[in-house]
């Protein structure tokens, strides 16, 4: 009888139901009033005197190590698949699975194309990791000019011709190359920048540039196209201006603000008391950007933009600050879903 209740309780120990109708089956085999314990627990009765002690020790850990098995189980089982004595209805809806978050500049960045191949553009991609022609020599920059000291850009030490772009015009470069106008696209994608980390700038973070190159195009196609994406982005109410720049790739060249929305143009840290915060660099393209990329400047002019993803992001959220885009904060991250706004 020994043998009999050691082997019993091997196969308890190695009994793992996946069902509570195999927790059932488990129940009546060994549970129930015609089980197995109440055969042996008869059988006992008649054993002579001296084998009592060693052999109810025995069926004791055996009883003992069946209910443990069952209860266990089965309080599993509630927590996985609802009570084990209803059979389960296949026709209620499954159990509810949190759904994670997109992140903000992920929402923010298909907003932007989204805007923009309404009027006709198509999306562009090129390698982040560059070198000096598509960066800045194809783009008019000097061999003088400061971008290209190691203070703003992320050189590769063992190649100094290949480089971390800094922006994503090393697109527009590529597709200049390899494209004849007419040409409509955006280049959204990440860059990078040897910055200090701060509230309001990064050095990694995320630009969109835009390149429109035909026939007869002039400052008045991107002043509207540009008006046209601020009110679609923040509203039919913002108000934009175009303050005078300069950059090697563009002349003339512009810089774009938006009125706050942070401050509602009254004035706040974000844009530094002015009411006014600058979101891109525009301007018509170089004619030297395009002799340089084989396309001929008497017959073809263009414009081109670039604008931080951030700074989009910070104006359509409210985030102050850009570092908690770079933190993976669950907290953070999770309150974000398309078209709501919140204050930080």
């Amino acid at each position: 009888m020994k043998d009999l209740i050691n082997n019993y309780l091997e196969e308890i120990h190695s009994f793992h139901p996946g069902t509570s109708s195999e927790l059932e089956e488990f129940r009546l085999r060994f549970l129930s009033k015609k089980g197995i314990l109440s055969e042996l627990f008869d059988q006992f009765k008649h054993l002579p005197q001296e084998q009592k002690k060693e052999t109810g020790r025995l069926l004791n850990d055996l009883k003992n190590a069946a209910v443990s098995k069952y209860e266990q189980f089965q309080e599993y089982l509630k927590q996985t698949a609802g009570p084990i004595s209803k059979v389960s209805d296949l026709s209620l809806p499954g159990q509810n699975i949190p759904l994670s978050s997109r992140h903000p500049i992920s929402i923010v960045r298909k907003e932007i194309s989204e805007i923009f191949s309404r009027l006709g553009f198509t999306i562009a991609d090129g390698p982040e990791i560059e070198d000096d022609w598509h960066v800045f020599s194809a783009l008019n920059f000097p061999p003088e000019h400061p971008a290209r000291d190691m203070q703003d850009t992320f050189f590769i030490e063992q190649k100094p011709d290949i480089l971390l772009r800094t922006h994503t015009s090393s697109v527009q470069v590529r597709v200049m190359e390899n494209t004849q106008p007419p040409i409509r696209m955006i280049m959204p994608g990440r860059v990078f920048r040897n910055e200090a980390i701060s509230a309001r700038a990064h050095c990694i973070f995320h630009q969109v540039e835009g390149l429109y190159i035909d026939k007869n195009v002039s400052f008045a196609d991107l002043k509207q196209t540009l008006l046209y994406f601020a009110r679609e982005m923040f509203g039919q109410n913002t108000k934009v201006r175009l303050r005078p720049s300069f950059f090697p790739f563009t002349e003339p060249s512009a810089e774009f603000d938006v009125s706050c929305t942070i401050c509602k143009g009254n004035g706040c840290n974000i844009c530094k008391y002015t009411g006014w915060l600058e979101i891109l660099g525009c301007g018509m393209v170089d004619p030297n950007v395009l002799s340089l990329n084989g396309i001929d400047p008497s017959i073809y002019s263009g414009y081109a933009f670039g604008m931080g993803i951030e700074r989009i992001a910070q104006l359509t959220f409210q985030v102050r600050d850009l570092r908690l885009y770079f933190e993976n904060d669950i907290r953070f991250l999770h309150q974000f879903s398309p078209h709501l706004h919140f204050t930080y």
